[in-house]
């Protein structure tokens, strides 16, 4: 059964058409992902469908009681909420009453004594009760945990744009829909948490549509993969692999399709050209054949972004690092750290959200002192440093004109020399696009620009900070080819897995408190060595709590495979459903004693404050019974195998 569909959408800005006659329909429970390049028109496909964007002509069908949940890419939030009341900022009744619930228990904490704020607290009580809606306030704080958020109290202006996103990723995966429509989930957030998202959006019961460039998360997340290529859309059933496959199929019939045409053309055109003696109306319909062979449209294949600047000359000596630290708002980023970074170097960063990355970079690009410790940079070097932010921008600028700023020829590779309009032409900036403003280029275009402006200086050091937000599955195909190549030293801070596993073969890993350790490999070497180190402390835990069994070595490896609870996690399994519904009885007890104390102030103070207590027992326990929930299923799935 379909959800939505579009039928027939035109949609276009100023003289630009982004879809023309463009169909698409989704049903309940499919997973799909959207791609195509930048400034093709994804977000305003997104857009329409959540019914935040009218077409200029077409319509968009759905049933009277369809919910879509919409997280873009750059969200807006009320001003002065926290970050509990934004994430019940939905319009759907459990979020409504959520909200209600959070603004009652503010009131009442701001000034407890008073009748009207606790009268309130209780009525929002017995109808979250009445709802059974404790579990999806739990599930809040969880989401919000897991997103790195844990101050649920804090006003939201006070976040940084990425954690402002992870909120409103929070509150979009929690709100009731039939399809949830995700606008690059996966920037601003670490390798851990993206690994988290995976898992939880393998469970989600809704249908979804997504836009990302993290081609791990499509392989593993989607289904199905819709593409936007200049205003079609064209779909594949299956993985991003399984869409690799028949896309590459769909351009070789292409391309067979317009080979024929144009050897029929030439025929027919030979034909004509004779003067060969036929009836006129033979001669005629041959005419007429030819000029609709001619007319035909036929797209070709879609321009190519070229990616072939020069490269300055370095030297042996590029940077030394020794024995930096760095501290900020009290925390230890960096401690003691040493690094040599050698010409032809490929060097990734990974680690949690706040944890230096970017401090480190800033260091090096020479942006910010360390604390202690030297920095050493060759003479030859010549450092280039996208920076996750990007640089500020003239919106009111032409296109050419930024680039000119920088430069207006540009050196390639091969030693040929392009002007400002030519580079800007295979950076997949058309001759009408360059002469309007910056203003009117969609995020990813600009990224794009940025992108450019940063390697025209022929840089032979680059130190790319999270160069995989928002430019499209394209252009990082073309920028890790690029890198592959490039002459000099690379440095890159990204989440992106697959990026990472093409652009780094050794990795510097941010473990907190100012430690960074140095691993020789790959991204997923490096996953595949983590996970191997945690099976081997588990069976370690396994051997020091069991005793070596009289059987021998091969019984001992059985016993160690076999999963199963500890004497003390069984024992609370048993015991923690009663343990949950005596706190909710409890809950419910003391709720009635307030009730029933009416104007008595202290006696309802003390109540209300036992009662807090209990909630916070009962939410502890809920999270624990999901905690051993997972494992008993985890047990039940290995007996079956």
């Amino acid at each position: 059964m379909h959800l939505v569909s579009l039928e027939h959408i035109v949609k276009g800005y100023g003289d630009k058409t982004l879809f023309d006659d463009l169909n698409l329909s989704i049903s309940a429970g499919q997973r799909i992902g959207l791609i195509g390049v930048n400034g093709t028109g994804k977000s305003t496909l997104l857009r329409i469908l959540a019914g935040l964007e009218k077409p200029d002509e077409g319509s968009v069908v759905h049933a009277n009681d369809f919910r879509a949940v919409y997280l873009p890419q750059n969200p807006q939030f009320v001003h002065g909420g926290t970050v509990l009341e934004q994430v019940f900022a939905g319009d759907a009744p459990l979020m409504q009453l959520l909200r209600e619930y959070v603004t009652a228990l503010a009131g009442l904490e701001r000034d407890p004594a008073d009748p009207g704020s606790q009268a309130r607290l209780i009525e929002v009580q017995q109808r979250m009760d009445a709802a059974n809606a404790w579990e999806a306030a739990t599930a809040a704080k969880t989401v919000l945990t897991r997103l790195g958020i844990r101050d649920f109290a804090r006003p939201v202006g006070e976040l940084s744009g990425g954690q402002r996103k992870r909120v409103a990723m929070a509150r979009a995966l929690l709100e009731p829909a039939q399809l949830l429509i995700l606008d690059e989930p996966t920037n601003h957030i670490d390798n851990d948490t993206v690994e988290w998202l995976e898992q939880y959006l393998s469970r989600y019961r809704g249908a979804l549509l997504l836009v990302t460039h993290d081609r791990y998360f499509l392989e593993r997340v989607t289904s199905r993969i819709i593409e936007l290529d200049r205003g079609r859309l064209y779909s594949y059933e299956g993985s991003y692999s399984a869409f690799l496959e028949q896309k590459a199929a769909r351009i070789e019939r292409e391309a067979a399709s317009e080979s024929k045409r144009q050897n029929l053309l030439r025929r027919e055109l030979a034909w004509l050209r004779r003067g060969a003696k036929a009836r006129s109306t033979k001669q005629k319909a041959r005419a007429e054949r030819v000029e609709e062979l001619r007319s035909r449209k036929a797209d070709g294949p879609a321009p190519k972004l070229e990616m072939a600047l020069a490269a300055s000359r370095l030297g042996r000596k590029v940077l030394e690092v020794g024995h930096i630290g760095k501290s900020a708002g009290g925390r230890r980023l960096i401690r003691d750290f040493s690094f040599l970074l050698q010409p032809n170097d490929r060097v990734g960063m990974i680690g949690p959200n706040g944890s230096g990355k970017s401090t480190l970079l800033n260091i090096l690009a020479g942006r910010l002192e360390p604390d202690e410790g030297t920095l050493d940079i060759g003479p030859t070097v010549k450092l280039a440093y996208y920076t996750q932010e990007g640089e500020w921008m003239d919106e009111s600028q032409r296109v050419i004109d930024y680039i000119r700023d920088a430069a207006e020829v540009i050196r390639t590779a091969d030693g040929e020399t392009l002007t400002a309009a030519q580079m800007l032409e295979r950076f997949l900036f058309p001759p009408q696009q360059q002469w309007t403003p910056i203003a009117k280029l969609s995020g990813g275009e600009r990224r794009r620009l940025y992108l450019l402006r940063t390697l025209m200086g022929e840089p032979n050091v680059l130190l790319l900070d999270e160069p995989t937000n928002d430019l499209d599955i394209e252009t990082l195909s073309i920028l890790e080819d690029y890198l592959e190549q490039f002459p000099g030293a690379v440095i890159t801070v990204s989440h992106d897995r697959y990026f990472l596993d093409r652009t780094a073969d050794r990795l510097l890993v941010f473990e907190g408190e100012g430690q960074i350790r140095t691993y020789y490999g790959s991204y997923s070497e490096y996953m595949d060595a983590r996970r191997q180190e945690k099976e081997q402390e588990k069976a370690g835990e396994r051997n020091r709590v069991s005793p070596p069994s009289l059987d021998g070595p091969a019984q001992d490896r059985r016993a160690n495979r076999q999963k199963k609870l500890s004497f003390k996690e069984q024992k609370e399994w048993e015991e923690i459903e009663a343990k949950i519904a005596a706190l909710e009885a409890r809950c419910a007890g003391l709720q009635k004693q307030i009730l029933e104390a009416g104007s008595d102030s202290g006696k309802v103070q003390k109540l209300y404050e036992e009662e807090q207590t209990a909630q916070a027992e009962l939410e502890e326990a809920m999270d624990r019974w999901a905690e051993l929930s997972e494992k008993v299923e985890e047990i039940e799935n290995s007996r079956r195998i």
